[in-house]
């Protein structure tokens, strides 16, 4: 009898040792259940995917170029092409708030977080102005490993001012210590509120004024409102206030634009001269390397953009960017750069560069640059 109940005891205990393990597997089967379904997954989640239609273009290109100098260069993929000129759409793209700190992008096998730098405000911008030459200012500086630009024009300081500082700053990409964040948008030059605006972000920010001929330049604006609006007026019933008199109408943007002494003196009532670059339009197509260099220089950048990466396109008329090693193609801007201008009359241009010349004389004195426009 003691015997037989030594026994049963025994059973018992095997019997418990093995409900234990049995029930041990099944915690760990269960846990590695969940973890291939996803339920516990550690990992980050992708920034974005191949075919995702919300990327933002400046934070991915940020992400290329540092993946790009990290690889060797005989394994480099042609991802430089996918920052091509004509990537920005004009439009705001959705942008992410700061604190979604859990995803990252994966390229070429090497995991990178969205909280890859810092977003920050603009340490330079450029400033103006319309049609003078502002977006290939800006492609050409986007070649530069220690620029970070956002693509598309902003409008902060001028339409959207009431959305708060905050709200722009999360429109810039992000930046490591070193590099410079830029933007662009012209029509800041000639926005009265604008210069108190930016100085009230920082009156340290470096100003670019891309300038060309007042009278080229009214003609380009008209030229772009036309393709848009097949309807419009004749630029020279729209430039004079009356065909007779021969009067120029200053109220009409595309004339008003080219004063450019007016708008620089706004400005210097908050920056001093010594904030501002002032690029020729005309340069920038005839010697894109030379006025590069000096907007280098002016950022305090090591001169990276020269020669060595421009072309003249003879179609367009105007100097494109090499195509990076692996494209398909070179980078030039749109099709809605270098559009032929309509024949004006040589009579109105005649009276619209007799009325500028007064304003452009002021305008060198001012810069103290002579463009040559006269």
């Amino acid at each position: 009898m003691g015997c037989s109940g030594g026994r049963v005891r025994f059973n018992f205990g095997k019997a418990l040792s093995k409900a234990s393990v049995f029930f041990t597997m099944v915690l760990i089967f269960t846990f590695f259940f969940y973890c291939l379904t996803g339920f516990c997954d550690s990992a980050p989640r992708t920034l974005y995917s191949q075919g995702g239609a919300d990327r933002d273009y400046d934070v991915l290109d940020d992400h290329r170029r540092v993946l790009d100098d990290l690889r060797p260069a005989q394994n480099r993929s042609d991802s430089a092409d996918a920052r091509r000129m004509d990537a920005p759409t004009g439009r705001l793209l959705p942008q992410r708030a700061p604190d979604s700190a859990n995803e990252s992008a994966q390229s070429g096998g090497i995991p990178v977080s969205n909280t890859f730098g810092t977003k920050r405000f603009p340490q330079a911008i450029i400033i103006g102005v319309k049609k003078g030459g502002t977006r290939a200012l800006l492609e050409f500086l986007r070649i530069h490993p220690d620029v970070r630009a956002v693509g598309s024009e902003p409008h902060f300081f001028d339409r959207f001012y009431d959305k708060g500082l905050e709200w722009y700053r999360n429109l810039m990409p992000r930046t490591l210590d070193g590099q410079i964040t830029m933007e662009k948008t012209p029509s800041y030059f000639v926005t009265k509120e604008a210069p108190g605006r930016v100085c009230t972000m920082n009156c340290q920010t470096k100003l670019i004024v891309v300038v060309r001929d007042p009278v080229t330049r009214a003609v380009s604006d008209y030229t772009q409102t036309l393709s848009k609006n097949p309807g419009l007026p004749s630029f020279q019933s729209l430039a004079l206030k009356n065909s007779s008199t021969g009067l120029i109408d200053t109220t009409w943007s595309a004339v008003r634009i080219g004063l450019y002494a007016k708008h620089l003196e706004n400005w210097l009532q908050h920056f001093p001269l010594s904030h501002f670059l002032f690029v020729s339009g005309e340069r920038l197509v005839s010697d894109p390397a030379g006025e590069m260099g000096r907007v280098q220089d002016f950022l305090g950048l090591k001169r990276v953009v020269s020669d060595k990466h421009f072309y003249f396109n003879q179609t367009k008329g105007f100097p494109c960017l090499k195509k990076p090693e692996g494209s398909s193609r070179p980078r030039c801007l749109g099709k809605s750069k270098g559009r032929p201008h309509p024949q004006i009359p040589s009579e109105v241009l005649q009276r619209l560069r007799d009325f500028y010349r007064p304003f452009n004389h002021h305008f060198y004195q001012i810069s103290g640059q002579d463009f040559g426009w006269d």
